[in-house]
């Protein structure tokens, strides 16, 4: 607890638990780990997204400081904080905002990773011929998804956010910024989340000068970069903790998962089924680039060694689900899906394109929309559950082809997270028509356990990553069934899908 004063109280035995706060798009989530990796509490609070207009995504900061809060308190009802012995944070990664250095207060709303507002300046840049110069320092193609022009724009629209910044008063930065600010008054952030800003060298793992200035983001703005497992500091005046917790492990959400996944090893990769996908390989030391539409970013930096990753993002998966649900109502709950699916042998021809909101990696297609293709009299509401699982299933297919040739290497199997992952119709399906073995941890709370995993590292919790490997556990392998040419049928089938949309 803490004294009126400030003044830290911790309790007398050994800490033995780890907080991770996993901040999303929608909600922030509190975890607390023990240190054989179970989930002792979970509490999610959502808090509202804002849409001044179509294509404008906009958060309110002190509402995602005040989801953190709740979510922390819950998970602490009846347990002594002073058993956490650090914090780990792990976040939604593009979205970013300007505050204030001393009273943490935001300079307008953050821009969240779904804003389009800067796609004509993404354009006129690529029209001067610099997307290849973009890609080659940052890994990224020139997409208002990333950071760099969401900062150009608040400096350029925002009143005495471009004073504030060149003084140093304000702060800039990605939401992990943001809250390790308001938990520990250091401005950090770690090169997983630098490396999604336009703004940052890869290869030389520092804010670009050049890139900076292009944008006009003044160096005294910009955070201080750490290892992901390094200890920023403790917590101080939080009010829903007591001071002196250690805060000590950051990374984005994508590469948290994949270090929750304890995909360690080049080669070893992983899928996270959300609202969208995200599929990741680790490629080790070398940043391997891309020449089919993938993105190279950085995994993590631990005792100085960075490692790398290819990625792919398919913008619709869970979405899709939850548009079978809400949108065409032939689905009164997400969870129903997997049985009314279940109940034909096949999607019966149909076939079904999820580009709701266009096609991620590699085809990056923003103008793509949605396509169903196939129906008969024949087809039902089931053939048409069963075609948007597939779907679903098939534009992994798409990135991971894209990143096996990029890698010169092929995949010998998938690590599969997030809530779409507890279908199993799915993850058969998939594993089918990959070809490859996928394998579904017990654990699906992937991100956040890799936030965990970090702070855990940074303050001794766990020992190495080789203790991380052995706290995984497996909870189901689907092995790949379909013949050689019953696949090579179903990926000309969604080839020809793909290019109807």
């Amino acid at each position: 607890m803490t004294t009126g004063r400030g003044v830290a109280i911790r309790a007398a035995h050994m800490p033995d638990l780890i907080l991770a706060i996993d901040q999303g798009t929608t909600g922030s989530t509190a975890m607390l780990i023990t240190a054989d990796s179970r989930v002792l509490a979970s509490h999610n609070v959502e808090f509202p997204n804002y849409f001044p207009s179509p294509g404008l995504v906009e958060h309110d900061a002190d509402e995602i400081w005040r989801s953190i809060g709740e979510a922390v308190s819950t998970v602490l009802l009846g347990i002594d904080p002073g058993r956490i012995a650090a914090i780990g944070i792990t976040n939604q990664r593009e979205t970013s905002l300007f505050w204030n250095r001393k009273t943490g207060v935001p300079a307008g709303r953050a821009l969240v990773w779904q804003d389009r507002r800067t796609a004509d300046r993404c354009e006129a840049l690529r029209a001067e011929g610099l997307q290849e110069h973009f890609r080659a320092r940052t890994g990224l193609v020139l997409d208002p998804y990333f950071s760099g022009t969401k900062a150009e724009w608040m400096l350029q629209n925002r009143p005495g956010v471009a004073e504030g910044a060149a003084s140093g008063e304000l702060c800039y930065g990605t939401i992990d910024s943001f809250v390790a600010h308001r938990l520990t008054g250091e401005h950090v952030t770690d090169a997983s989340n630098a490396s999604r800003t336009l703004l940052f060298d890869i290869h030389r793992l520092a804010w670009d000068e050049e890139l900076c200035a292009r944008f006009g983001v003044p160096a005294a703005c910009l955070p201080r970069l750490i290892d992901n497992d390094a200890v920023i500091g403790t917590t101080r005046g939080v009010g829903f903790l007591p001071d002196g917790i250690p805060v000590a492990g950051i990374a984005g959400d994508q590469q948290s998962a994949l270090f929750g996944q304890a995909c360690f090893t080049p080669g070893m990769a992983k899928c996270t089924y959300g609202t969208g996908a995200f599929l990741l390989l680790n490629t080790g030391g070398t940043a391997v680039p891309s020449h089919t539409g993938m993105l190279t970013t950085v995994g993590w930096r631990l005792g100085g060694q960075t490692t790398y990753a290819l990625e792919g993002s398919a913008f619709i998966a869970g979405a899709a689900v939850q548009w079978l649900r809400d949108g065409l109502g032939i689905i009164q709950t997400s969870a129903e899906v997997e049985a009314l699916a279940a109940s034909v042998p096949d999607s019966g021809g149909v076939r079904f394109v999820p580009a709701l909101a266009g096609l991620g990696a590699p085809h990056w297609r923003p103008e793509a929309r949605g396509v169903i293709v196939g129906l008969s009299r024949g087809s039902t509401r089931a053939h048409l559950a069963r075609a948007v699982l597939d779907g679903i299933a098939l534009q992994i297919t798409d990135l991971l082809d894209a990143m096996v040739a990029d890698a010169g290497s092929p995949l010998r199997e998938l690590r599969v997270d997030g809530g779409a992952a507890r279908n199993d119709l799915m993850m058969q399906f998939q594993a089918d028509v990959l070809g490859v073995t996928c394998v579904r941890p017990t654990n699906l709370e992937t991100t956040a356990m890799g936030a965990a995993y970090l702070a855990g590292l940074g303050v001794g919790f766990w020992s190495s990553p080789t203790a991380v490997t052995a706290a995984w556990a497996e909870d189901r392998r689907f092995l790949p069934a379909m013949s050689d040419a019953e696949r090579g049928e179903q990926r000309a089938d969604w080839a020809r899908a793909v290019a109807r949309a």
